[in-house]
């Protein structure tokens, strides 16, 4: 599977410009793609204020994805501020090439910024399947939290080419501040190591409109915690190849999950 990490300096509550900038970068990939990865809130940047640039589903931005994903035959995902049923959502969407989507609610919201207090939590945790691959997209503070993102082995039946793993791909996007990037590039290896799986973190760089500055450390991992990828401090588009055959190669040569102990998420 080939995928495409977009790494860029967003601008400031301004969807118009992000989608240009975007859809430029998009256009302008120089190999086919499966898989097309922007940041958390690639529309604005990660904001409090959601009155302000919140959009209902499947208008604007829904509706760009749709077409990014029909003129690159790729899917293409991130996550935006969406207002649904009287709150707000900093809410993934999957788009895929036929219209077919889905959607992830971040789970864990970044209280020291007071997300919790703008937004709604998610209670549902999203694996897609694509071109054979299952793949897990979850969304910045999400990293922090090992339980919400194991891999968890009885949900997937176990036969001679598939693992008994719930997903392969890892997926993180974020905006995810400079003075923590120790905590982020520390947290997506030891996600792949513990989950043998890949791990792709796709993070922004620049400033924000309250002058916190971004690093990027965009990065791909693969499932022995090995970095195949990593770029900081500017913007880049990047194309990795992953082979689902290294991968269960690896995990019927080193088969940790099936030692792994049970439990049960309760959400709240």
């Amino acid at each position: 599977m080939n995928i495409t990490l977009l790494q860029p300096n967003l601008h400031w509550h301004d969807p118009v410009a992000n989608r240009a900038m975007l859809e430029e970068h998009i256009f302008s990939l120089p190999e086919p793609t499966d898989l097309i990865v922007l940041p958390e809130m690639f529309t604005t940047g990660f904001t409090m204020d959601a009155r302000a640039v919140a959009e209902p589903m499947l208008l604007t931005t829904f509706r760009w994805l749709k077409q990014m994903a029909a003129q690159t035959k790729a899917v293409v995902t991130g996550s935006y501020v969406v207002q649904e049923d009287g709150n707000y959502y900093n809410r993934l969407i999957w788009m895929e090439p036929d219209g077919t989507f889905d959607t992830y609610d971040k789970r864990h919201l970044f209280r020291m910024a007071g997300e919790d207090q703008v937004y709604t939590a998610g209670t549902r945790r999203l694996v897609k399947d694509w071109k054979g691959w299952r793949i897990c997209p979850l969304i910045c503070y999400d990293l922090r939290f090992p339980v919400w993102s194991r891999n968890r082995g009885d949900a997937v039946a176990l036969d001679a080419n598939s693992p008994q793993v719930e997903y392969d791909v890892l997926l993180y996007v974020a905006n995810w501040p400079s003075a923590r990037r120790n905590a982020w590039n520390t947290l997506l290896q030891a996600r792949a190591i513990e989950n043998l799986s890949y791990v792709i973190g796709v993070n922004r760089v620049g400033e924000d409109g309250n002058g916190l500055p971004y690093a990027g450390e965009s990065a791909v991992i693969d499932f022995k915690g090995d970095i195949l990828f990593r770029h900081a401090d500017s913007e880049t588009v990047h194309q990795q190849t992953l082979s689902l055959d290294e991968l269960r190669a690896f995990r019927n040569k080193f088969p940790a999950y099936l030692d792994a102990d049970a439990f049960d998420i309760v959400t709240r």
